[in-house]
């Protein structure tokens, strides 16, 4: 009893310690400046305009079909708005409200479509989140200008824990989502090179075999080993090395936008501060141990509480895809929010045959009719996707007085695989309900093989 007493001490002052702010403030100012250049960069690399604004419609994530783009251009105010807090992060000036205001912002752009869905939109989630509970703010902000009494020196421990294991829960699952057999023998990868031999200079050597094999398995150690070894001293300069290389490497071959470099600011959380210090801030006074008081909060058991809850989640939301049936690489259920990245090519055709049950008329319609290019390669392998677009097929007929029952039809490809039927062409997809968390049997299995 004495014993568990102890280490409860022990953890709480190691939790709750004060040590150098110097890492969080590095961090808050590279993290102002990298989600205003996310935020202006959709703007002028016409990411808006292809994603927002051109479509007829976009494909929000369930449930949030009420968050659409604004009309005409008030998707690039909107985004302007965005970079507008995040330069005000960046300065630390009313840094809670601007973190706030941004992290919702960027939430609901995220909700609102899938078509261009990436990890790293969703890590930006949950990194505003935390952000809005640290105390970034505390020196070299425009809030230490306006009010000098909230200036200090230091910051407790778990604010570099958050970070440190969120970033160890993406990586972990990203290394063991890569372990599957068209990875392991570099089809995938093989797959995803296949549209980038074609760059200046790089492209031939990007459909090199040997490369492939390189990608694959330093991939793996690379996501599993980065943050333990990032954590060892004796690694650690030598994992910063190789994090330079991997995500710059990234960054030119997949374009990715600032998922790469945002990767590499968060290494200042594993250094020590005093030396984050001594590199970024030189004229910030080291810090004087022996005068920092150990403060415990009086609430620290709700705090805890509420932190266990949150990595609970962050740990079970990847795995709910093992808990539904099938394989998530062909039904796409539990993808997402998973830290499943880059990890799979897929192509195919898909088109929708209508019966109107009154007349008996037989109607087949193509989605490219309807849907922008991207949104037309989607729909071809997402389910959820194919599912929201007879929804709105189905909303639109009711409009018109028609009682439709709606059909997909249509085959996929999984890394250049052989051709598969996705959707049961016998279920009629306007009477189906959605579910979130459990399998859909109109989704057929991947196991058949069959001809063209």
């Amino acid at each position: 009893m004495h014993w568990s007493l102890f280490k409860r001490e022990n953890s709480l002052k190691f939790l709750f310690e004060e040590i150098d702010n110097a890492p969080l403030v590095v961090f808050r100012i590279l993290f102002g400046a990298l989600i205003f250049l996310e935020s202006v960069g959709a703007i002028f690399t016409g990411w808006i305009k292809k994603t927002l604004i051109e479509p007829e419609f976009t494909f929000s994530f369930i449930g949030f079909e009420w968050l659409q783009p604004l009309p005409g251009n008030g998707m690039y105010f909107y985004y302007a708005i965005m970079g507008i807090f995040g330069l005000l992060v960046m300065l630390g000036y009313r840094y809670r409200l601007s973190m706030v205001v941004f992290g919702i912002m960027w939430t609901a752009t995220y909700l609102m479509q899938k078509a261009s869905y990436n990890n790293h939109y969703y890590l930006l989630i949950l990194i505003c989140l935390i952000m809005c509970l640290l105390p970034a703010n505390k020196y070299l902000s425009a809030d230490v200008k306006r009010n000098p009494a909230l200036q200090s020196y230091t910051m407790p421990r778990w604010c570099s824990l958050l970070i440190i294991f969120q970033l160890w829960i993406v990586y972990t699952y990203a290394a063991v989502a890569k372990i599957y057999p068209d990875w392991l023998d570099t089809t995938a990868i093989e797959t995803l090179m296949a549209s980038r031999t074609s760059y200046p200079v790089i492209g031939e050597f990007l459909g090199n075999k040997t490369l492939h094999y390189f990608i694959a398995y330093t991939g793996i150690f690379f996501d599993l080993l980065v943050v333990p070894l990032l954590l060892w001293k004796p690694t650690r300069n030598l994992m910063f090395i190789a994090s330079i290389v991997f995500h710059v490497f990234n960054s030119i071959v997949f374009q990715i936008g600032i998922f790469p470099f945002l990767s590499l600011a968060f290494i200042v959380f594993f250094y020590p501060p005093e030396t984050i210090r001594r590199i970024f801030l030189k004229n910030k006074k080291p810090l004087n141990t022996e005068a920092v008081i150990l403060k415990i909060p009086s609430k620290k058991n709700v705090y805890l509480i509420l932190a266990a809850f949150y990595f609970l989640i962050q740990i079970g939301l990847p795995l709910r895809h093992w808990f539904i049936k099938d394989d998530v690489l062909w039904t796409e259920e539990g993808h997402r929010m998973s830290w499943r990245m880059m990890l799979r090519t897929k192509g195919g055709y898909i088109s929708f045959k209508t019966v109107d049950k009154k007349t008996g008329k037989i109607t087949h319609i193509s989605p490219r009719d309807f849907l922008s290019p991207k949104q037309a390669g989607m729909i071809t392998s997402k389910p959820d996707v194919i599912w929201q677009f007879v929804q709105r097929l189905k909303k639109q007929a009711l409009a018109d007085g028609k009682d439709l029952a709606i059909y997909a039809v249509g085959k996929i490809r999984v890394n250049g695989g052989p051709l598969k039927t996705l959707i049961d062409p016998d279920v009629d997809l306007a009477t189906v309900k959605w579910s979130h968390f459990s399998h859909h049997d109109w989704i057929l299995p991947s196991s058949p093989i069959e001809k063209d």
